[in-house]
């Protein structure tokens, strides 16, 4: 069954479609990866499966629930967590920020402070307990950003381009720690302009073209028989940015 299901998605700014007609289904424990050149509509779809914003048609069912109604969608952002491109840090501590949910969610003070502790060992950050956040470089905070989304136990965890802007050993780290979050047997649904990201880190891979899904199926098959010729165009162009090309 679907983790994730939407149904003829679509997502209107200004004065024009951002998302149209998106039809996807995202099974439990797989990691999906999107990928398109700017301006796809990528992260806007993430938004919506986030539920953070609001399509102006279709449906999205979040494990087997109507997002429509509102209670369901308060248990879905209860169920899903974020990291941004940019993620933005609380004011405080890197223990603030990685303890934030769990304190929102009332858990006990020892549960936090094991939990917590834990993250930071994962992330490689054991030592960075009571540095400000404001201090820390680009992939310090995608790993600060990567372990407060953990903490939380999301059965969905959302990630809009997580190394864009990092060199190849922090990118490298950042993928191990995603591969990490697989483990908990969390649902991916990954966004990224890095081609070769996509075609190893994913179960699937979907390729977006002007607001909707042009292309979706395992990496093998969008490499080998694209869609069409702007699918096949952009790939070749992608695999200017893989590792080793």
């Amino acid at each position: 069954m679907a983790i994730l299901e939407l149904q003829g998605i679509g997502l209107y700014r200004g004065q024009s479609w951002i998302l149209r007609e998106i039809d996807l289904e995202i099974a439990r424990g797989e990691i999906l990866g999107i990928i398109g050149p700017t301006g796809a509509g990528k992260t806007s779809l993430l938004r919506v499966i986030d539920l953070l914003e609001e399509p102006g048609k279709g449906r999205l069912w979040f494990d087997g629930k109507d997002m429509a109604d509102r209670a369901h969608r308060l248990e879905g952002r209860r169920r899903m967590s974020m990291v941004f491109q940019r993620p933005a840090m609380l004011r405080g501590s890197v223990w603030d920020n990685v303890s934030y949910g769990l304190r929102i969610r009332k858990t006990a003070e020892p549960v936090i402070e094991e939990m917590v502790a834990d993250l930071l060992k994962q992330v490689g950050l054991a030592g960075y307990r009571n540095r400000r956040a404001s201090t820390l470089s680009g992939g310090e905070v995608q790993r600060v950003a990567l372990a407060r989304a953990m903490a939380c136990r999301p059965d969905v965890l959302l990630l809009d381009e997580p190394t864009a802007n990092l060199d190849p050993r922090t990118s490298q780290r950042i993928e191990g720690l995603i591969s990490r979050c697989h483990d908990i047997c969390m649902t991916i649904v990954i966004s990224t302009h890095d081609l070769s990201q996509a075609l190893h880190m994913s179960d699937r891979v979907a390729v977006m073209m002007d607001g909707q899904i042009a292309q979706i199926g395992r990496p093998d098959e969008i490499m080998e028989q694209p869609a069409n010729q702007d699918v096949a165009a952009f790939l070749r162009a992608g695999n200017w940015n893989r590792r080793g090309g």
